[in-house]
């Protein structure tokens, strides 16, 4: 049975979910695949054009955020350990899908398919989660704080692991 959700609601928690992802993203691309990046590849672009780019990511992670909360809401998926589960499994379905997909057409290195696969099926469980724990309150006010301490925690770590 679907959720009825006033849509200032859904917007607020399609940002929530959205700021936890690029949180998370942050610290996955920035922090720990961050090697990764700096090798020389035909398939990636130079540091300086990707990192102008980041805002064109983002915006696709806006887009998976959307497509998150509305199936959580048409499936009525309630509370973080749901939420959660959920955007695991789409996570991995999704982006099972799509690191097969470059495995078979890119020169991409089967290391960074695989951390892309990974970290972004757990980026998608963070969102699940918060859209989960979102569904569940009226107010919002303390699961945004939540999400800003995670984002700040995702940045501080990040910083940490390039120092490393």
């Amino acid at each position: 049975m679907k959720q009825t959700v006033p849509f200032n609601t859904y917007v607020k928690l399609v940002l929530l979910a959205w700021l936890s992802m690029v949180g998370f993203d942050l610290f996955l691309h920035a922090g720990v695949l961050a090697r990764l990046y700096a090798e020389p590849s035909p398939f990636l672009l130079p540091p300086e054009r990707a990192f102008a780019l980041i805002p064109v990511g983002y915006l696709s992670f806006l887009i998976l955020a959307v497509l998150l909360v509305w199936l959580m809401a048409r499936l009525s998926i309630k509370g973080w350990r749901e939420g959660s589960k959920f955007g695991l499994q789409l996570g991995a379905l999704s982006w099972g899908a799509f690191t097969l997909g470059l495995l078979s057409i890119s020169t991409a290195s089967p290391l960074l398919l695989a951390g892309w696969f990974v970290g972004q099926t757990l980026e998608l469980g963070i969102g699940g989660l918060v859209a989960g724990c979102g569904f569940e309150r009226e107010r919002l006010g303390r699961l945004f704080l939540w999400v800003l301490l995670f984002m700040l925690g995702a940045f501080v770590s990040s910083v940490i692991l390039q120092n490393l």
